[in-house]
């Protein structure tokens, strides 16, 4: 079960990977990153970000 301090605002996506709104929001839109919204409120699962990144960690052979 995701605990309320392993759910990410759009802000702090776009702080972790240094992108903009719009470019967080085109990841969400296209299913490579995945969230929900509770409301009004969109949330990113932290687990979901982690994975997000070692897969283009995968992809460019880090």
């Amino acid at each position: 079960m995701t605990t309320p301090e392993a759910l990410l605002t759009v802000p702090e996506v776009m702080s972790a990977l240094r992108l903009s709104r719009s470019k967080v929001y085109d990841l969400i839109r296209s299913k490579q990153l995945p969230s929900f919204t509770i409301g009004r409120a969109r949330r990113v699962p932290a687990d979901a970000l982690t994975d997000f990144i070692r897969s283009r960690q995968k992809d460019s052979d880090w």
